[in-house]
């Protein structure tokens, strides 16, 4: 296992990434045959080439949702959610309901692999804990009547 893992790291430290993906230069090419058969080269240049796609996913995906996190984060507030309501917004209450799932499960994977920090995510929960509470909203209103007479009205008898 240790010699495979050496022609991984020569191959990552020699090649260079093409339009076809990992490449490596004729001479490394070369003395690397001369000590492994071509398909281990190929399989050492394919596992480079995914892990360097690999990097760039997360890093991209990190960058996506960091800057998901502070757009859908600023209808969080009671002024941006109500103005999202109101049809103020360039996005829909709908769309931002299946962004914010997406985003919320991207950020899920994402903190197995980051390395820094998260970025700040208090406005996008406010408007998920928002998003969660449209609906039941109205339903609650309609409870709010007390089930015994408020004291003003008690006086009033």
């Amino acid at each position: 296992m240790g010699r495979i893992v050496d022609l991984i790291a020569e191959v990552a430290s020699e090649a260079d990434l093409g339009p076809d993906g990992v490449e490596l230069p004729p001479d490394a090419h070369e003395r690397l045959r001369g000590e492994w058969e071509e398909d281990d080269i190929d399989d050492a240049r394919a596992l480079v080439h995914d892990r360097l796609l690999h990097d760039e996913l997360l890093e991209s995906a990190d960058s996506l949702s960091a800057r998901l996190l502070e757009v859908l984060g600023a209808f969080g507030s009671v002024e941006g959610f109500r103005r999202a309501r109101e049809g103020g917004a360039v996005l829909s209450v709908d769309v931002l309901g299946q962004l914010a799932r997406r985003v919320a499960r991207l950020e899920e994977v994402l903190e197995s692999y980051r390395e820094e920090a998260p970025p700040d995510r208090r406005g996008f929960d406010e408007l998920r804990q928002r998003l969660m509470n449209l609906g039941i909203e109205n339903e609650m209103a309609a409870d709010d009547e007390p089930a015994l007479p408020a004291a003003e009205e008690e006086d009033d008898e």
